[in-house]
């Protein structure tokens, strides 16, 4: 856009969805996006009329592109896909579909004049609704024979084993991020719930760390390892069984 060159101001901040970005030359602005603007009142008044200063029309929840990311990702979720040396087909799953279009829409869509902007309180809004859906449907699945697991005589070296296979992994890749990568405390906790793919503690870090280094590293990592997870986990039984 050249707005320094050809307005004589400058964009101090980008705000998209409440995450703050650097205002760089190779930036790709996107509809939602909200900039601070230094400069001259009737400079900045000529860059309104350009990139436009309308909230209220932001202000109106687009949801069409998250029900149409949803509906998509559930029928590549349900795709076999072929893998060489294996007999039967893997699939993505209901949560690796969604996940893969999500990434696509969000990558893609700007560039195909597709708004996937929605609001933040609708985002938040839909996060949280997830959120007590995942844990209400994990409490009824894992709770109606809870008790009678743990109680099995074996049921004691499950939960060690559980714990073990939960902590070990973690402090190491802690460790190796704080000490080897010399991350931040609020990146290397979004890695560890990414790599977890664990909301809840995503959510306790968002509220006790400053910043959005927490959220920003878990959409890094969550994706990835969500993918490998469905994929893994379906490639191991097969060659188990």
């Amino acid at each position: 856009l050249r707005l320094r060159n050809n307005y004589g101001i400058n964009i101090s901040r980008v705000d998209r969805s409440g995450v703050q970005l650097l205002a760089t030359p190779d930036l790709r602005l996107q509809l939602g996006d909200r900039l601070t603007v230094v400069g001259e009142e009737q400079a900045i008044r000529g860059v309104e009329k350009i990139l436009g200063n309308a909230v209220r029309n932001l202000d109106e929840p687009n949801l069409a592109a998250v029900f149409i990311g949803l509906i998509l990702g559930l029928v590549l979720g349900s795709i076999p896909i072929a893998l060489p040396g294996i007999s039967a087909p893997v699939k993505l799953g209901l949560a690796g579909g969604p996940i893969v279009v999500g990434i696509l829409i969000g990558t893609f869509g700007p560039r195909l004049h597709m708004i996937t902007y929605t609001t933040q309180s609708a985002n938040r809004m839909l996060r949280a609704l997830g959120l007590s859906m995942y844990l209400a449907c994990l409490g009824l699945d894992a709770g109606a024979h809870f008790f009678e697991t743990v109680m099995r005589p074996e049921g004691a070296l499950w939960l060690g084993l559980g714990l073990l296979l939960t902590t070990v992994p973690v402090f190491a890749a802690a460790l190796f991020c704080l000490r080897a990568l010399k991350l931040d405390f609020g990146s290397v906790a979004g890695i560890l719930c990414g790599s977890m793919a664990n909301p809840m503690a995503l959510n306790y870090a968002d509220d006790t760390i400053e910043g959005d280094n927490p959220s920003v590293s878990y959409a890094t990592v969550y994706p990835v390892c969500m993918f490998l997870r469905v994929i893994a986990i379906q490639v191991v039984l097969m060659l188990m069984l």
